[in-house]
């Protein structure tokens, strides 16, 4: 039978009605073997359903009888001479399949009198009695066909066979409810007090286990934060799975419990699975090979539980030889990792609620109902988007909320969303705990400022920090204290980032100027204003909600000597600071309010200095920033020059974007060996880049929209690593869909004769217009002008086709087409192929088109269309 798609929830709680649940043929047993079967059990205190045969009225299971099925915990079907021929018998046996034995319930068959072949394989009297159905619903044969396979699924599962003559049905009987009674011993676990949304999970968990489809040993790991249902899931697979085993253990609370010794819990399995009481081991040493020797021979059902070290691993459960085959460890941990480690390969994560289940488990702690008050409704949605869907949450501020107003729940929200709960601060806090300094730190900064972030920029922050987060993020990942989404952001559970706030408020509860880390408003606007910062503040990060002035002297970063990063958002400042710390790794200060840094300002291990819509004219170098990586002064409308920047060789990106009255760059730019972006886009007043580049780092250089700019840079070396150049402009405010990418800038070294013709090409960034435009048909063609090359080029032609020659060998160069149609009728058309080749000496080196779409209806700008690049064809 298919596993169920849900499942009661007496399957997992132990909470069941009756004990067996017994289906016969009344006529062939009920005065003789059943009957006895039914007081055998009976004395023996096993509550068992009996149906009295004067309610088989028609032809289907009434609704009572299916409720008794579905409320048993377990069943005994006793197959007779002329069970298969009651429709009723094989209707009950279906339902009894598919309402315990798929939920993992213990189904025996008893065979009275007949062989099991005979129900097995339909053979004898079950073979007339369903060939006989076949007859009866010749128009529903998938009837008859289910019951087909209910007999054949029953028939396989271990039971008993009585034969008349080989034993006397007193024994046989006594044996039965001796095996019986022994499995309803097994005290099912409580699970928990309102058992809700439990049903999807625990049966996930049981697909997983694969109980029956195979007897090797298999280890499976449950794992996610604290307080998100863990252990109750375990707790309610353990009671579903049960009674498939020889031998059961739930070892809970492992991580408080091994610091007694992990000898106890050695102790604790053997005892609960063998059955005896006086188990003394004395060290772990003895204990491993004592449990491999004594469980090996056994199939167990194993739970270990908050498990948090591999060590309490190695003691229990070393690994899959030590138990006996079918055996099935279920290990609880917030460390997916640490169960990776270990061996396991199959795994549960255990997910925060869904809305409905989350506000119906909440009802029952503050109403004590599965509803909610209608009154409070409004104010439930509050806690279910704060509690975020981690039942722990949800019991433990439902219950705080409990008889009391909506006046008194406001405040208490209120609090909470301020100061967290203490009991959910201490569970959750676990995990931090068992970090090491640097996770914690890692943590604590990603709580405090870098949720929802991207992954890139978080660990570029990071590292400007010292930290190490390729390594860092991952266990923070691996102990499900965080995760990575499919747009590669982290992502952390909201309590779980009130929790690591909370640890920085925890470091001062009254003076915010003695945290590593300030985050808020009101607290960075105190330290500024009244100068309470002090060496223990690391990081501040301003984003202010609303531009709110500071008032302040400028002397409020004397003090913090440890600072670290200071990043400063919308917020106006009527004077910059007359002091910066040295030990800023990171500057970041949109609109930073002086004309120059502070002349003592001299960090020793500088990252990051961006300056955006800032009043900085940077007039001179800066000497002591050799550690600096990115610079970003885009915006910064004073900034007329960029110094020498040779002081700064570990320099990986350089923003200049916007600077509309920049008009010169030092030539030192152009050999920074290590940068990997350089932008100067919309500096329209930049009239002289550098003379030469020798990048050999660059990916990407962006000097769009300089309309001023009177030649291209000559490039001395190879740059191999170069992955765009943009070098479009705009002219009446026209935007294309399509960015100007340059997939390579390089070509290979080619030494050629002195002459070389090129037909509807250019050199790098020449200004010049050939194009094919389709148009409906309509082929335009526009001649190449206005060629401005390097100076290696002694002479240029003009026309449709040009010509050039080179004194030694032809430039490593990339080949880049600019197109400005005469005339186009954007009313109609806005979409546009462009066709362009490359030849040189007559031998076709490239060819390609493109589309484009204009997005407003005036004259047609400029479009850099593509590039080649490559060895050329060159003829002898």
């Amino acid at each position: 039978m298919a596993q169920p798609a849900e499942i009661s929830s007496s399957s997992f709680t132990g909470e069941w009605t009756y004990d067996v649940f017994l289906s016969f043929r009344g006529k062939d047993t009920r005065h003789n073997f059943t009957g006895n079967l039914y007081h055998s059990l009976d004395q023996k205190g096993i509550d068992t359903f009996m149906d009295d045969e004067g309610l088989r009225k028609g032809e289907e299971i009434k609704p009572s009888l299916l409720k008794a099925i579905q409320e048993s915990r377990t069943a005994v079907v006793v197959f007779s001479e002329n069970y298969a021929s009651s429709t009723y018998c094989l209707d009950e046996l279906v339902a009894i399949l598919e309402h315990l034995k798929a939920e993992g319930r213990l189904v025996w068959p008893i065979f009275y009198d007949v062989d099991p072949s005979v129900v097995r394989h339909q053979t004898g009297s079950y073979a007339e009695a369903l060939s006989k159905h076949e007859g009866r619903y010749q128009d529903d044969k998938g009837k008859v066909q289910k019951w087909r396979h209910a007999l054949l699924e029953a028939a396989n599962l271990s039971g008993w066979h009585f034969k008349q003559g080989f034993q006397t049905e007193y024994k046989f009987i006594t044996n039965i409810v001796s095996i019986v009674s022994e499995k309803l011993n097994n005290t099912p676990l409580h699970v928990a007090d309102n058992p809700v949304g439990l049903g999807s999970p625990v049966l996930q968990v049981k697909s997983i286990t694969g109980i029956g489809s195979n007897e090797r040993v298999k280890m499976i790991g449950i794992y996610g934060i604290g307080g998100i249902g863990k252990t109750t899931i375990a707790r309610a697979a353990y009671n579903l799975l049960a009674d498939q085993f020889d031998g059961l253990c739930f070892l809970a609370d492992i991580r408080e419990k091994a610091k007694h010794g992990l000898e106890k819990m050695q102790e604790t399995l053997l005892s609960e699975i063998l059955g005896e009481k006086e188990i003394k081991i004395g060290c772990v040493d003895k204990g491993i090979p004592l449990i491999k020797r004594r469980l090996q021979r056994k199939k167990v059902l194993l739970v270990i539980d908050d498990v948090d070290n591999l060590k309490q691993l190695k003691a229990i459960a070393g690994a899959c030889d030590w138990f006996g085959s079918g055996s099935r460890i279920i290990i609880t941990s917030r460390d997916k990792h640490l169960l990776s480690a270990h061996g396991v390969r199959e795994f549960y994560e255990v997910e925060e609620l869904r809305k409905k289940d989350a506000l119906e488990l909440f009802s029952w702690n503050a109403f004590k109902s599965n509803k909610v008050n209608p009154g409070y409704a409004k104010i439930s949605n509050r806690v279910l988007l704060y509690a975020g869907g981690l039942p722990l949450a949800l019991q433990v501020i439902g219950s705080n909320l409990y008889n009391r107003s909506i006046d008194e729940w406001k405040s208490a929200l209120d609090k909470y969303e301020r100061f967290p709960n203490k009991e959910i601060h201490e569970i959750l806090k676990v995990s931090y705990d068992g970090l090491e300094e640097d996770e914690k730190n890692i943590f604590l900064d990603i709580a405090c400022f870098f949720n929802k972030y991207k992954l890139s920029y978080v660990k570029w922050m990071l590292h400007a920090r010292g930290f190490y987060p390729e390594h860092g993020i991952q266990v923070l990942v691996d102990k499900s204290l965080m995760s990575i989404d499919r747009n590669d952001c982290l992502r952390m559970h909201d309590l779980i980032q009130d929790m690591g706030r909370e640890i920085v408020r925890q470091e001062s509860t009254s003076e915010p100027g003695k945290r590593s880390r300030l985050w808020l408003d009101e607290d960075i606007f105190h330290v500024l204003q009244n100068e309470t910062g002090t060496e223990k503040v690391e990081v501040i990060i301003l984003y202010s909600s609303r531009q709110k002035e500071v008032y302040w002297n400028g002397n409020a970063f004397q003090k913090m000597r440890n600072l670290r990063v200071l990043i400063v958002g919308d917020a106006y400042f009527p004077t910059g600071p007359k002091n910066l710390p040295n030990s800023l790794r990171v500057l970041d200060w949109l609109g930073y309010p002086s004309t120059s840094l502070p002349s003592g300002f001299n960090p020793s291990e500088p990252s990051i200095l961006s300056v955006i819509s800032s009043c900085l004219r940077f007039d001179k170098p800066l000497k002591m920033f050799c550690s600096l990586s990115f610079m970003n002064f885009e915006d910064c409308k004073m900034l007329r020059q960029v110094p020498s920047l040779s002081g700064l060789p570990n320099l990986r990106a350089l923003c200049l974007d916007n600077c509309t009255n920049l008009v010169k760059v030092h030539d030192s730019v152009g050999f920074l060996r290590k940068l990997i972006l350089l932008s100067a886009q919309g500096c329209s007043m930049l009239q002289s880049f550098v003379s030469a580049i020798n990048l050999p780092s660059l990916e990407t250089l962006d000097l769009s929209w300089c309309t001023s700019l009177e030649s291209f840079p000559e490039v001395l070396g190879k740059m191999e690593n170069i992955q765009e150049v943009f070098i479009d402009y705009k002219l009446r405010g026209y935007r294309l869909y399509e960015p100007y990418k340059v997939e390579e800038v390089m070509m290979s070294k080619v030494f050629v004769s002195p002459s070389l013709n090129v037909h509807r090409a250019l050199l790098p960034f020449a200004k010049a217009y050939c194009i094919t435009i389709s148009d409906y048909n309509v082929i335009q063609e526009y001649p190449l002008t206005n060629i401005a090359l390097p100076k290696s080029h002694v002479h240029v032609g003009s026309g449709s086709s040009v010509k050039f020659w080179f004194r030694e060998r032809f430039p490593e160069v990339t080949v880049v087409l600019i197109a400005e149609p005469l005339y186009i009728d954007l009313v109609h058309n806005s979409m546009f192929e462009f066709r362009y080749s490359v030849l040189i000496n007559g031998i076709n080196q490239f060819s390609s088109s493109c589309d484009y779409m204009i997005s407003e209806t005036r004259e047609m700008q400029p479009l850099c269309l593509s590039v080649f690049s490559g060895e050329p064809s060159i003829p002898d």
